[in-house]
């Protein structure tokens, strides 16, 4: 999974661009699907409303990586996707899809494998549902990172993420700071020691084997 970045950007003559602006909603959850889109520049968050009505966090889109697959073929989306800030978006039709495919076969095997990388994430959110919350958001910081480079997130919105509070958000990455793990500048979170934090992502008593399958390129 670690080549799916930019591996559409070939075929985006096929799709319609669209500038959006920070907290512009892309699609809703429940929503007819009307196809997908890739993230050319800017921030997307998916978010999943649970049947509590609690609202969830689920994945940050890498630049240069499909999202809303499962829009395709006129499905409901699964989840809802937002801007985070002002976007450079591309939107695929069904129609665009299938001639895409016609004229470059390869693109079906990216756009499948794309949909398997999302069905990993969902696999590693309920994997990690019941580990410890500093194993947690060892692994999410690292993911984040790993995938966009710095990357800039209030503890707030890191909270959504992970599926706890602010407090304990709060109290743990302080903590991390103070042991030098971590450093923490306005609304962004600097890796300090990633040997300690990938240590912290590994321990709690729960074993999670190729993490870093779930892990795209480094950013750029």
């Amino acid at each position: 999974m670690k080549n799916l970045r930019n591996a559409w950007g070939s075929y985006l003559k096929y799709g319609n661009k669209l500038v959006l602006e920070e907290n512009s909603v892309v699609y809703r959850q429940g929503g007819e699907g009307k196809g997908f889109f890739f993230l050319y520049e800017g921030g997307i968050k998916i978010t999943l409303l649970t049947k509590e009505g609690v609202e969830r966090t689920v994945n940050y889109v890498p630049k240069g990586m499909l999202f809303g697959e499962q829009g395709s073929r006129k499905q409901s989306y699964l989840t809802s996707a937002l801007t985070t800030r002002t976007s450079i978006v591309y939107h695929f039709s069904d129609d665009a899809l299938e001639n895409i495919c016609h004229n470059h076969p390869e693109a079906a095997c990216i756009f499948t494998n794309s949909l398997i990388y999302k069905f990993r994430i969902l696999a590693e959110i309920i994997a990690f549902l019941n580990s410890p919350v500093e194993q947690q958001m060892a692994h999410y910081l690292l993911k984040l990172i790993n995938e966009n480079g710095s990357f800039s997130i209030d503890q707030t919105s890191f909270a959504h993420y992970i599926g706890t509070s602010r407090i304990t958000v709060n109290k743990i990455l302080n903590k991390w700071k103070s042991q030098k793990i971590i450093d923490l500048t306005n609304r962004t979170i600097d890796i300090l020691d990633i040997n300690r934090l990938k240590e912290l992502r590994e321990s709690g008593g729960i074993h999670i084997d190729n993490l870093d399958l779930l892990i795209l390129t480094n950013y750029e």
